[in-house]
């Protein structure tokens, strides 16, 4: 799932490996629809029960495996919340490259820092198809 998610920056809120860090994360309550719509939260969720934070340091590089295969995204907001089943989901809301929003499962990434190489020429790849001139 992914949703345009642009930050106020000029830049559309994308990043690359050298400025991902200056994201700012979603922390410290469980995101309301207001918070969305305000393009502060990249998501929220209604339909669950004890809906809690995740405590972790954010924002957090990761691998994200998706149907497409795999993409760099960086984390900022991670919440646990009880489905109807019962079950906890750890939902994660996460920012691509281009700047755009996802919300992916914790169980579909990996948690990788700056330095992992995977995750750097993932982010290298889809920074450089960005710039490329669709006319060129």
């Amino acid at each position: 799932m992914s949703q345009d998610f642009e930050e106020h920056d000029e830049d559309g809120g994308g990043f690359d490996v050298d400025d991902w860090a200056r994201l700012k994360p979603f922390t410290g309550s469980v995101a309301t629809l207001e918070d969305v719509q305000a393009r502060q939260a990249i998501f929220a969720l209604g339909d669950t029960e004890d809906g809690a934070t995740i405590d972790m340091d954010l924002p957090q590089p990761v691998i994200w495996w998706e149907d497409d295969g795999e993409q760099a995204a960086v984390i900022v907001q991670a919440e646990a919340h009880v489905g109807s089943d019962g079950e906890t989901m750890e939902v994660l809301g996460l920012i691509l490259p281009d700047g755009s929003g996802a919300v992916a499962l914790m169980d579909d990434v990996d948690l990788v820092d700056d330095t992992d190489p995977t995750w750097r020429d993932l982010v290298a790849n889809a920074v450089g198809d960005l710039d490329e001139d669709p006319k060129a």
